[in-house]
C-alpha cells in the first residue's frame, strides 16, 4: 500500500528585523529581473562602490569593466560584493540580493551582452554566496 506524498506547507523565514529571507532560488530569480547593480570593492585601501549594468548566466554575474579602471583592478581575481535590488516609489516594498565570490577577468562577453569592441574586458563573479532578503508592505 502506498500513500500519497503529503504536501509540506511553504513557511516564509524572517530575519530579527521581521524582513524576509530568500532561498538561493528566489534570489537567482530576483537578479534575472535587474539590469543594474552595484560592485563593492577596495580601491587604495578603502571601499569603494560602482553601480554596473549587468548579466546573469552561467552561475556567475557578468559585467564589463574598462580596463586599468580602479574597478578592473580591484575586481580581477579579488573578493567583492554584488547587490542588486527593486523597490516600489514609495518604499514599502522590496527586495534586494547580494553576491560575494572571487572576481574573475575574462575577455569573454556574457551571452545577454550588446556588442563589444576588442578592447572590452568582462568580470564574472561566480555564485558563491547568494543571499537576499524582502520588505512587504504591511
Amino acid at each position: 500500500m502506498t500513500f500519497p506524498a503529503r504536501e509540506r506547507p511553504v513557511t516564509s523565514m524572517f530575519d530579527p528585523f521581521g524582513l524576509e529571507v530568500l532561498g538561493r532560488d528566489q534570489c537567482l530569480a530576483l537578479l534575472a529581473t535587474a539590469g543594474i547593480g552595484r560592485v563593492v570593492f577596495t580601491a587604495r585601501g578603502l571601499p569603494a562602490v560602482q553601480p554596473v549594468r549587468f548579466a546573469l548566466c552561467a552561475e556567475a554575474v557578468s559585467f564589463g569593466a574598462t580596463a586599468g579602471s580602479p574597478l578592473f583592478t580591484a575586481a580581477s581575481d579579488g573578493v567583492v560584493a554584488f547587490e542588486a535590488d527593486g523597490f516600489d516609489e514609495d518604499l514599502r516594498s522590496g527586495w534586494w540580493v547580494t553576491v560575494l565570490g572571487r572576481a574573475r577577468a575574462t575577455r569573454e562577453p556574457a551571452s545577454a551582452w550588446p556588442v563589444s569592441t576588442a578592447d572590452d574586458r568582462w568580470i564574472r563573479i561566480p555564485l558563491e554566496v547568494v543571499s537576499g532578503r524582502r520588505l512587504a508592505a504591511g
